[in-house]
């Protein structure tokens, strides 16, 4: 085998706290590297830069055709973000199943992690009106990026004893954030200056694209020498049919523990309502409140670097609090957060930069105390296949936010009221939230019940 492999059985006791600490060390930097391809790539640069590449290729009409579809040139990035969903939502499940059939879930990260390394970096070469190579990118790179977060979180259950799983998820996404900040500004330098660098500036853009994709690869190599790759009973090889066939066993087995899916419901729903502010908020600003594109990129940073800090403070919060008291609370301050959006004065960046800071003191908490309670609810030996279906809820349905803003947006013409329309996912997310009884759910998934869950 590639990976270190273990003997120790399931169920039988962690690892040594030196040992566990080795691999959690490890285990942050794969937010670390590949959190850079979210900021800079998929938030700040490729849509911009891949619509103007459609463009340069459209006809008269402004439209391109790949394969003879007559697609919009402006609508590419989106379709092609869709394809990317579409895609990683029918891999994610069989690559779930093969890493817990195997135990080798480290070459199956490896894989995922480089091939999305490799697109990004490909993006240098984004030029011209070359659309088509810029959709294949971003769809290779996306579903990638998808696949190997399955792997990734999968391994949180492994390397963390159920006490420590709050902080350690949340120093995850802190990694995350504060190298994805760091890129973000050195890109920004660059393009801001791409005249004194002697670059264009389609050039600098590449540049920043491609470097995002190094990055990534670079820092993979940091949880690839430290994590390890557990032994699992012999018995089942991970061909394509028998993971399709493990999907369908993994889809009755969560049937088995209706907690386990309440949970899931909950985080649905209002990861929804997350994810589609952090992808709207650029529009609400530059359409609503006429704000600049430098204006929406100092508020990305100052999410980005803000977001540090709440995924640690929500961290301790959880461990006072316990981590659903601890989201419960993020999810009211995400309401006050859209209430207080749909009074932003136009034009007044002070009181956008402050919603920015109020949004990255709750996501980072949010979003890592969310993986960390979910992975007391995967029973042993399933780590990847549930994880699989929580990325899923997390990427592959993820179209229905961006669908109710788009329609309250066309029912009503104002983006104030689409952007307030989104209290309903925080609202019923909070309430769906409310009603599983976690203590409980952990127990009926034969898990370790936390002092404080």
């Amino acid at each position: 085998m590639t990976a270190e492999t273990t003997d120790r059985e399931p169920g039988a006791p962690g690892p040594p706290a030196e040992d566990r600490r080795y691999e959690q060390r490890g285990w942050y930097f794969y937010d670390f590297a590949c959190s850079v391809y979210s900021t800079s790539v998929l938030t700040v640069f490729l849509g911009p830069y891949l619509t103007s590449v459609a463009r340069a290729a459209a006809d008269s009409d402004g439209f391109v055709h790949p394969f003879g579809i007559p697609v919009r040139a402006g609508s590419l990035f989106a379709y092609s973000v869709s394809l990317s969903i579409v895609l990683a939502v029918l891999v994610m499940p069989l690559v779930g199943a093969a890493a817990d059939r195997t135990g080798r879930k480290k070459p199956l990260l490896a894989a995922a992690a480089y091939l999305g390394a490799a697109a990004t970096a490909g993006m240098f070469f984004l030029d011209g009106d070359r659309y088509l190579l810029g959709a294949f990118l971003l769809i290779t790179a996306n579903a990638s990026l998808a696949v190997s977060m399955v792997l990734y979180n999968a391994y949180l259950p492994q390397i963390a004893e159920p006490d420590e799983r709050d902080a350690v998820s949340s120093r995850g996404w802190a990694f995350g954030y504060t190298s994805g900040a760091f890129v973000l500004v050195l890109n920004l330098v660059l393009y801001g200056g791409h005249d004194s660098f002697g670059l264009s500036e389609g050039d600098a853009v590449r540049i920043c694209l491609a470097s995002a994709g190094l990055w990534w690869g670079a820092f993979t190599l940091v949880p690839l020498r430290r994590l390890r790759d557990r032994r699992v009973p012999q018995g089942g090889a991970a061909s394509v049919g028998s993971g399709w066939r493990q999907l369908v066993s993994t889809l009755k087995d969560m049937r088995r523990h209706p907690l386990t899916l309440s949970f899931l419901l909950a985080y649905l729903v209002y990861n929804d309502g997350i994810q589609t502010v952090i992808s709207q908020a650029s529009i609400y600003g530059s359409e609503e409140l006429g704000l600049e594109q430098t204006t929406l990129i100092v508020a990305v940073l100052l999410v980005q670097v803000l977001a540090v800090a709440g995924a640690l403070t929500m961290g301790r919060l959880a461990q006072v609090y316990g981590a659903k008291r601890t989201i419960l609370g993020s999810l009211a301050v995400w309401t006050l957060i859209l209430v207080a959006g749909y009074f932003l004065p136009a034009g007044a960046p002070v009181w956008f930069f402050l919603l920015a800071s109020a949004i990255g003191l709750v996501l980072g908490g949010s979003q890592a105390l969310s993986r960390s309670l979910f992975s007391h609810l995967v029973p042993r030996g399933k780590e990847a296949e549930y994880f699989s279906a929580y990325e899923m809820s997390d990427r592959g349905l993820s179209w229905l936010g961006p669908l109710v803003f788009g329609l309250a947006y066309q029912l009503t013409g104002s983006y104030r009221d689409a952007i307030v329309s989104l209290v309903a996912f925080f609202a019923l997310g909070f309430v769906l939230l409310a009603r599983v009884p976690v203590r409980r759910a952990v127990a009926a998934a034969g898990n370790p019940v936390p002092s404080r869950i």
